[in-house]
């Protein structure tokens, strides 16, 4: 469950846990989110589709936290020693889930807009944590000098992840290394300019 609060009934089992997330994502990958049901996740993980809704009240829940589990382990903090390399290694690593994670960040994004209780869960967990994320790689360039510290980050962020949601969803230019080496050298030279 997405907030973290345990509902009554038996322990969650990790196995099971995992099992389901890797249920979940890999049905994401095949079916679309459109096409993703408890039942598919239950029989693909092996459950039965009662222990996925004693954790989960929605297919779009079990969905989020796939989502962040496949985050958590696919994009780490890169420490290149700079900020436009840092950025770049970042962003390359970031583009190149949207090919596969790309159709369920929309389907997430979509039902966002349809319930408020998922839309809050959804930029709390995992909007908050790719933002975090990047956080940490500004912050790295902050204690280097690099970016001066009454620098606007926020601004920073939606300017980074503005550019991937607007391809992603209206897919005007692609999402690729060459994107990401170019909102790097944006960036880093906006950034130097202030100076």
């Amino acid at each position: 469950m997405v907030d973290g609060t345990r509902r009554p009934g038996r322990p969650r089992s990790e196995a099971a846990r995992l099992a389901i997330l890797k249920a979940t994502h890999d049905e994401l990958l095949e079916r679309g989110y459109g096409g993703l049901t408890m039942e598919g996740i239950a029989a693909r993980a092996g459950v039965g589709k009662q222990t996925i809704y004693r954790w989960w009240r929605s297919k779009a829940d079990v969905a989020l936290d796939s989502l962040l589990n496949v985050a958590s382990e696919g994009i780490p903090i890169p420490d290149e020693g700079g900020l436009e390399a840092d950025l770049s290694a970042f962003l390359s690593r970031t583009f190149g889930m949207q090919e596969s994670e790309g159709p369920v960040l929309k389907g997430l994004l979509a039902q966002s807009l349809l319930d408020p209780e998922f839309a809050e869960a959804f930029r709390d967990h995992f909007l908050a944590g790719r933002r975090a994320a990047l956080r940490t790689v500004l912050n790295q360039a902050v204690a280097r000098g690099e970016i001066p510290a009454d620098a606007d980050l926020g601004l920073l962020h939606d300017v980074v992840y503005g550019v991937l949601w607007y391809r992603l969803l209206f897919r005007t230019a692609p999402l690729d290394d060459e994107a990401a080496r170019g909102i790097a050298s944006l960036i880093a030279g906006s950034v130097r300019n202030r100076e």
